[in-house]
C-alpha cells in the first residue's frame, strides 16, 4: 500500500481518440464485423486478441474503463457491468453453485444483502450472515461447503470496518475467495493490495460522481474474470449485465476528477463528524477516534484521500429523523434521496429505505436504529457554513439546544 497510489495508475493512462481525440472513441455498436469467417470462429473461442464480436461480451469502451478501473484497483483487468448488482450477482454465481456456502458480513448493502438471503437459497446456495469485525465469529462460520468470504470494506450503513487483511488470512487458510465490495471507499483503500482475491464498486456512487449513470465492476485476475466473460459458462455472459458504451465513456471521463473530489468529501466530512460529535449528537464516522475500528482503518487508508464521505447520525426516532431532513431539504442543503458520492450532500434513514430490506428485528440485533440518518457528504466549498446552517435545523427542532 504505501507505495500504490490508485489516483498516479489513473493519471498514467492515456488513450487516443480514433482521429487523435483527447478522449478514446465511443464504441456506439452492438456487433462487430470480421473480414473472414476464421477470424469470427476463432473469437467465439476466444483465440483472437483485439477483435470484437457483440456488445455483451465485450466493447473498445468497455475495456479502456476495465483497464483503468483494473489500474485503479492494482488487479490485472476488471469487468465492468450495467450496475453495481449487475457486478455482484455474477461474481457469487460464478464463485457459488448448489451445495455451497458463503460467510457475509451482516451489514451489507439492503439489494445484496436480498439477494443473498432470499434468492441465492432458490439455487441451492447458503449464507450466514457475521459480525464482520470479530475474525474469530468470522472463522467459526466457515463450513467445509464454504466457498466466499464477502464483506464490504466500509459497511452500509452502519459504516463498520472490515479488516481486510485478518480476513485475507482467513480466507487464504481455508481455500476461499475474499470478496470486498469497496464502493465507499475508492482511492482511500485499495483491498487487493491488503490480501483481497476480488473487489467490486457500484460505479454508481463516488466513481462516477454525478447521480446520472448506473453502473458496476469487478476487478479481479485474469484468470476469473476470463471465466465471467466465457460464452459457454460465464455468468455475466450469459445474465446479460452488459454496461452501454455511451455509459462507460461518461464514466471514464469522470473517473479522471474522483481523487479531487474524495480529498474533498472526506474533508467535509472529518469536519461535520468532529464538530457533531462535540455538539453532543451521536456521530458514526470511521475518521473519529471514537469510532470502534478507527486504528484498523487508519493502517489501510492511503491517508491523502481520508476517511471517506460517509457518516451516520442517531437522532433518537424516526419522527426526529424524518423531521430534520425534510428541513434541511427545504433549506437546500441537500436531497433526502437514497444513493451516494454526489456532488450535493444526500440524506436517508436506512432502515426505511437502502436496508429495508433486512428485517427489523435483524436491523435492531445490529445497530440499525429508527433514528439513524446516512449522510452522504457533498462537495460543499464553505463547510462551516454547511455546519451552522445544518446546526440551526437540528436547534429549530430541538434536537439541539
Amino acid at each position: 500500500m504505501k507505495n500504490f497510489n490508485p489516483a498516479d495508475n489513473i493519471q498514467d493512462l492515456q488513450y487516443f481518440g480514433e482521429f487523435g481525440g483527447v478522449n478514446p472513441s465511443i464504441s456506439d455498436s452492438s456487433t462487430y464485423t470480421f473480414l473472414s469467417a476464421k477470424t469470427m470462429f476463432d473469437t467465439f473461442e476466444g483465440n483472437m486478441e483485439g477483435c470484437y464480436l457483440y456488445s455483451r461480451h465485450s466493447s473498445p469502451s468497455n475495456l479502456y474503463l476495465d483497464k483503468a478501473l483494473a489500474a485503479m484497483e492494482g488487479t490485472e483487468t476488471a469487468n465492468v457491468s450495467a450496475s453495481g448488482m449487475g457486478a455482484i450477482t455474477p461474481t457469487l454465481l460464478q464463485l457459488c453453485g448448489s451445495g455451497d456456502h458463503i460467510v457475509s458480513s451482516r451489514t451489507i448493502y439492503g439489494g445484496t444483502y436480498a439477494f443473498l438471503k432470499n434468492f441465492t437459497p432458490r439455487l441451492g446456495i447458503k449464507t450466514t450472515f457475521v459480525d464482520i469485525t470479530k475474525l474469530e465469529v468470522v472463522e467459526a462460520a466457515i463450513t467445509a461447503e464454504t466457498k466466499v468470504l464477502y464483506c464490504e470494506t466500509v459497511s452500509n450503513p452502519l459504516l463498520e470496518v472490515a479488516d481486510i487483511e485478518g480476513l485475507s488470512k482467513i480466507a487464504k487458510r481455508h481455500n476461499l475467495k475474499l470478496v470486498v465490495d469497496n464502493t465507499f471507499s475508492p482511492l482511500s483503500v485499495s483491498p487487493a493490495k491488503l490480501g483481497a482475491d476480488i473487489v467490486i464498486h457500484s460505479l454508481t456512487k463516488y466513481i462516477n460522481g454525478s447521480s446520472d449513470t448506473v453502473g458496476g465492476v469487478t476487478c479481479a485476475s485474469q484468470e476469473f474474470i476470463d471465466s465471467l466473460k466465457n460464452v459457454n459458462s460465464g455468468a455475466s455472459m450469459l445474465l446479460g449485465p452488459t454496461m452501454d458504451s455511451l455509459r462507460s465513456a461518461s464514466v471514464m471521463k469522470n473517473l479522471r476528477t474522483l481523487h479531487i473530489r474524495m480529498k474533498q468529501h472526506s474533508h467535509n466530512a472529518m469536519y461535520l463528524a468532529e464538530r457533531f460529535e462535540k455538539d453532543g449528537i451521536k456521530t458514526v464516522y470511521p475518521g473519529l477516534k471514537s469510532h470502534p475500528s478507527h486504528e484498523i482503518y487508519k493502517s489501510m487508508i492511503n491517508p491523502e484521500y481520508g476517511f471517506g464521505g460517509m457518516m451516520t447520525l442517531d437522532v433518537g426516532t424516526l419522527v426526529k429523523a424524518n423531521a430534520l431532513m425534510e428541513l434541511m431539504q427545504a433549506k437546500n442543503l441537500g436531497y433526502l434521496a437514497v444513493s451516494l458520492g454526489f456532488y450535493k450532500t444526500l440524506f436517508s434513514a436506512p432502515g426505511t429505505s437502502t436496508s429495508s430490506e433486512i428485517p427489523l428485528e435483524e436491523q435492531i440485533e445490529m445497530g440499525l436504529t429508527d433514528g439513524l440518518i446516512r449522510f452522504s457528504i457533498g462537495l460543499d466549498n464553505d463547510i462551516e457554513r454547511t455546519y451552522q446552517s445544518m446546526k440551526a435545523c437540528m436547534m429549530e427542532l430541538n434536537l439541539l439546544k
